[in-house]
């Protein structure tokens, strides 16, 4: 190939837009990925306080919420159970964090320990493992699948 100056600017000219696109992809993803971190992490302080209007706000309705032990909840038994207080959180604390998102879903996974408390007061030590699918609706982030697992 022949190369000329002029080619040679303009081939370094695209380079130099299509890193700057790329760049500016790469910074909006951040975004979103810290928007589904925000979002979990204020689902978690839903949790602990057991604020039914967070909690519901914070889930799809087509939530499908799987615990380590194996059961399964719809949005509705989820918060329900919840807010019956048959088992609830008083510590949660997340680690190994990662979020990818892909267009409007996200896939999260952590690390949660923490302890929950029955209703005859008797403090349980958690220690799982969590992935989580987050779906954008609007401008917010909504919990559509969470299954957790013993590690």
């Amino acid at each position: 190939m022949d190369f000329t100056r002029r080619s040679v600017g303009v081939l370094g000219g695209a380079i130099i837009v299509a890193a700057a696109m790329g760049q500016q992809g790469a910074q909006a993803q951040s975004g979103d990925e810290q928007a589904v971190a925000q979002a979990i992490d204020a689902l978690s302080e839903a949790m602990i306080a057991v604020d039914r209007s967070r909690l519901e706000a914070l889930t799809a309705d087509g939530l499908s919420y799987g615990h380590s032990a194996g059961r399964v909840e719809n949005k509705q038994q989820f918060i329900d159970y919840l807010v019956s207080r048959a088992s609830s959180f008083r510590s949660i604390n997340l680690s190994d964090k990662s979020v990818s998102v892909l267009g409007n879903t996200a896939i999260a996974r952590h690390t949660l320990t923490g302890e929950t408390v029955n209703a005859a007061g008797q403090v349980t030590p958690v220690r799982i493992g969590v992935m989580q699918v987050w779906q954008k609706s609007g401008n917010d982030w909504r919990l559509l699948a969470r299954q957790a697992f013993r590690i």
